[in-house]
């Protein structure tokens, strides 16, 4: 190799090197769900999550390596379990979040600390998901701040994918069947307009709770014992004690014991609207596909 070649050879590895980081390194400009727009100088190397749905989001996308705490109930995947735990959407921890000195912090909309965290000069990227379309934004939005907006496609492929597999699981004979989805036993229930209504829809059943009454209504005991499901879902523990529930021994579903009860580990994989969407229809088409007939 001649001298000129040598020292050309060295110009263009050193041209790559430079291009690459300045690649690496070029700012991150997006809106978050407030609306607001935020300019970082670089992909964020420091992220802390206050929400399970947005860890998982991260970790799916390949941050896991950077997160450096997370609210109290991200416990998926099993690297965040050591991550130190900084409170909830009401009780966040302020301080602990400073001290972590994190290069973003992701929240819902309802996290209080928000405004709290922007005084003290902490940047907040607000996600919030509360159906399907808001889960593929979410992947696209924290795609795009850690600089690898490539990612969200496949990700959001795989969920379409498993949401196809699952409908596929769902005999003819139960389609359209009419479900109550308990999400907490006050009774709050999951609606039609909801993600894991959309997800029901997917899966070719239909919900007693109308569009009207939004995403995740508090209903009367006495609208679900009038309406009447086909099927009752829901965790185990609430399931369990449904038919010690004034009336609610006259629901036909418990009767005939048409009844989804998800351990915890499973129920928190189908009110997460997150990466594991295409889990939860999965383990949703499984319950129903192996019910009893109708009394």
């Amino acid at each position: 190799m001649t001298m000129n070649a040598f020292f050309a050879r060295g110009a263009a590895a050193l041209l790559w090197a430079l291009t690459s980081l300045g690649a690496v390194a070029a700012p991150i400009t997006l809106t978050d769900d407030r609306g607001r727009a935020l300019t970082l100088p670089a992909p964020p190397q420091r992220v802390i999550s206050l929400l399970p749905s947005l860890t998982e989001s991260v970790c799916a996308l390949g941050g896991c390596a950077r997160l450096v705490g997370t609210d109290r109930y991200s416990n998926s995947p099993a690297e965040v379990l050591m991550l130190p735990k900084l409170g909830g959407i009401d009780d966040a921890q302020v301080e602990r979040i400073v001290a972590l000195k994190p290069d973003v912090v992701l929240a819902a909309t309802s996290a209080r600390i928000i405004e709290r965290l922007e005084q003290l000069g902490v940047r907040v990227v607000v996600v919030e998901s509360k159906t399907h379309a808001d889960v593929q934004r979410s992947l696209a939005t924290i795609a795009q701040l850690l600089g690898t907006p490539e990612r969200a496609a496949p990700v959001w492929a795989r969920i379409q994918r498993e949401m196809t597999e699952a409908a596929a699981r769902v005999p003819a004979r139960v389609r359209g069947q009419r479900v109550y989805f308990e999400v907490d036993a006050s009774p709050y229930a999951a609606g039609s307009s909801s993600f894991i209504g959309e997800t029901l829809t997917r899966l070719g059943l239909g919900n007693i709770v109308t569009p009207e009454l939004g995403p995740f209504p508090k209903l009367n005991p006495e609208y679900v014992l009038k309406a009447q499901p086909d099927i009752l879902i829901g965790a185990q523990r609430n399931v369990s004690e449904m038919p010690a529930r004034p009336g609610w021994r006259a629901l036909r579903a418990v009767q005939g014991g048409r009844v989804c009860g998800f351990d915890p580990v499973k129920y928190e994989v189908l009110i997460r609207p997150g990466p594991r969407m295409g889990e939860a229809a999965l383990q949703l088409a499984g319950c129903v596909a192996n019910l009893p007939e109708p009394r």
